[in-house]
């Protein structure tokens, strides 16, 4: 039984499965097929945060593959009624996954411990897998191929910016981030991540321009993410500098994308010029969180392993 709390925890080479089999599916759906490979499945989604992109795409590709899926929220009790242990030993013989969306990290290793099924982070404080599957995803999809590629980062090294400098790492792509002092990657995480992919190239500045000269595609997210909104004026001044608009787009090469996790705070971190620009392609990155959770979850309960 595998779980996936963050990209650490899949090889290379499973990555570029879960992509082949996401592809295949997403072609089929296209031409109407919705192949049903997992049948009489059910999947648990146990959420403390708000959420449209996980929640709906994670129910939508179920009902795809045949499953089903119980949406479990506050009501439950998790970690309250009784503890996550007894929570998750029968939560885990009820379901064949479980899908967490939490506030701490913890929260979720400790559900994965004690749980009889595969669980999957469907975000945390310190990683967002499903997210970056289908950013690298979209860029491979892009570009026909991954190998070689720059993705920029602009703004704070949080959850995704995590997740996809694992991601970048394990396939290939060139990570830069720019963020300002006191909000980029810890040393612990880098440290980890060089000794997890040796050959991983990243770069860190606190200048955009400089981040984004050679890049492929452009990306960003909110200054102030969920359970930060007491910093949101501090932030806003902190990051002033670190808007992606057109200006900061021209740096970039011609053929470079720009990709945003979404929800975006139009004319915070990003412009709606750059938004809805002939460079976007942030419609296609949501959609493709549907495929790369359908590639994900065939290779997790076994059908397409």
């Amino acid at each position: 039984m595998r779980h996936v709390l963050t990209l650490f925890e899949l090889s290379s080479a499973e990555i570029e499965r879960i992509f082949i089999v996401a592809e295949d599916l997403k072609t089929k759906l296209q031409q109407g097929v919705r192949e049903p490979i997992l049948p009489g499945r059910v999947m648990a989604l146990l959420f403390e945060k708000p959420s449209l992109r996980t929640r709906v795409s994670f129910e939508a590709c179920m009902t795809h593959l045949g499953g089903a899926t119980q949406f479990l929220g506050a009501e439950v009790g998790w970690g309250k009624r009784e503890s996550i242990a007894d929570f998750a030993g029968v939560l885990g013989q009820y379901v064949d996954v479980i899908v967490c969306r939490a506030n701490q990290h913890a929260r979720v290793e400790e559900l994965a411990r004690f749980s009889g099924c595969p669980v999957i982070n469907g975000l945390t404080d310190l990683a967002h897998p499903c997210q970056a599957l289908a950013d690298l995803f979209t860029m491979r999809e892009v570009f026909g191929g991954l190998a070689g590629r720059t993705l920029a980062y602009i703004g704070d090294a949080n959850n995704v910016a995590c997740s996809l400098a694992v991601a970048c790492a394990k396939l290939g792509v060139r990570f830069a981030i720019a963020s300002p002092r006191g909000y980029q990657f810890e040393e612990g995480f880098l440290k980890q991540l060089q000794q997890d992919s040796p050959k991983c190239e990243v770069t860190a500045t606190t200048d955009p321009a400089k981040a984004v000269q050679d890049a492929d595609a452009v990306y960003t997210d909110v200054w102030t993410s969920m359970g930060q909104e007491a910093e949101q004026e501090e932030r806003r001044r902190a990051f002033a500098a670190y808007q992606v608009n057109a200006d900061l787009m021209a740096q970039a090469p011609r053929h470079a994308i720009f990709l945003h996790c979404l929800p975006a705070r139009r004319g915070e971190e990003v412009t709606d010029a750059v938004m809805d620009g002939p460079q976007s392609r942030v419609l296609q990155q949501a959609a493709n969180r549907l495929h790369a959770q359908k590639g994900l979850l065939a290779w997790l309960l076994g059908s397409q392993g």
